[in-house]
């Protein structure tokens, strides 16, 4: 259990940050610009990065790239369900509205359903969480180029 607590407790707190980002957007109502949705992958970026990075201070000698990834995975997965759970809600419950206009926003009048937005939205973020994983681990991984002792 205390190698899953680390990334499960990342994965709340990075997914509480994405839900309040997205609170704040809504406050000026800039929620409805999807271009916004791209300081997501900076959020999700940082989350993991922390967690890989208190993973490898825990036991550097047996830090591995596979347990890293396994890490960030898990945070990114995590953070995603939460902030995708958060969303039906919020565009089903709290601002039936948005939907309506997030789309109107994206100059279309696409015929979708409250669940083909919310499977995007799973997807963009599981896509950024593995992009996020790949690109962290770079700066986490033991190379073989450099000789460590010196």
């Amino acid at each position: 259990m205390k190698k899953i607590s680390l990334p499960i407790r990342f994965g709340l707190v990075t997914g509480i940050m994405l839900i309040a980002y997205f609170l704040i957007l809504a406050l000026f109502y800039k929620h409805i610009n999807p271009v916004f949705s791209f300081f997501n992958a900076v959020i999700i970026a940082f989350g993991i990065c922390e967690v890989v990075r208190l993973r490898k201070l825990e036991k550097p000698e047996t830090f591995t790239y596979s347990e890293g990834f396994k890490t960030g995975t898990i945070t990114g997965f995590i953070a995603t369900l939460i902030f995708t759970v958060f969303f039906l809600f919020y565009a089903t419950e709290i601002n039936p509205a948005f939907l309506p206009e997030l789309l109107q926003t994206i100059n279309g009048s696409f015929n979708v359903d409250i669940g083909m937005v919310t499977f995007v939205v799973a997807v963009m973020g599981l896509a950024t969480t593995v992009v996020s994983v790949l690109t962290v681990m770079q700066f986490f991984k033991k190379t073989g180029n450099i000789p460590q002792n010196q």
